[in-house]
């Protein structure tokens, strides 16, 4: 069984110019790097004999708005010989393109094109970038920290129409009236019933 502090050693000798930051949390090692070292940092750590993190167990992607590089990728690898786990992270603009991973694993097909559909994330070499959880004619990512929690669309069937229809989003007007104070205080109508 291996150490991860020895697993931390090895990949930060073989890839001392790509690694900008290694630290162990968990049991887990996490690794950040630049995006374009992507393909070489992980066909490294699924080729090498030393390492074997042959699993890629998911892909996602975090939202950070009010940063200068909006989007953090973050990728998690599993090594089933020596039962570790390590993390690799990068930030991209919003309008980068990022390297697909799909050559080396192919399992990353569907997380790639998860991750296009949620944050509008565009991979390159990617077989098939198309939306995978929304419909084709839906607008926006719905992960994204900007995007309206009531959406832009509401989707519903037409009885008169006889098919799935797509239209303007229309509040009731007692969803648009919220009382946002604390239950502890007292809504407004409560308070001026037991003024009278």
């Amino acid at each position: 069984m291996i150490l991860i502090e020895d697993l931390e050693k090895k990949i930060n000798s073989k890839l001392t110019t790509k690694i900008k930051e290694s630290k162990i949390s968990h049991d887990q090692l996490f690794l950040s790097i630049n995006f374009e070292d992507l393909i070489d940092v992980v066909s490294l750590l699924k080729s090498n004999s030393e390492t074997k993190f042959r699993q890629l167990i998911d892909i996602t992607a975090v939202d950070y708005p009010e940063k200068k590089k909006r989007f953090k990728i973050v990728y998690f690898f599993l090594s089933h010989e020596f039962n570790k786990r390590i993390l690799i992270n990068y930030y991209v603009n919003e309008n980068e393109k990022i390297p697909s991973l799909t050559k080396i694993f192919p399992s990353a097909n569907w997380m790639e094109r998860e991750i296009f559909d949620m944050y509008g994330i565009k991979f390159i070499d990617h077989p098939d970038l198309r939306r995978i959880l929304t419909d084709y004619d839906f607008e926006g990512h719905p992960l994204r920290k900007d995007f309206p929690l009531t959406g832009h669309n509401e989707v519903r069937y037409s009885e008169e129409e006889k098919k799935v229809i797509y239209e303007p989003v229309k509040l009731e007007q007692n969803y648009r009236n919220f009382d946002f104070e604390s239950p502890w205080e007292g809504t407004k109508y409560i308070r001026e019933k037991i003024k009278k």
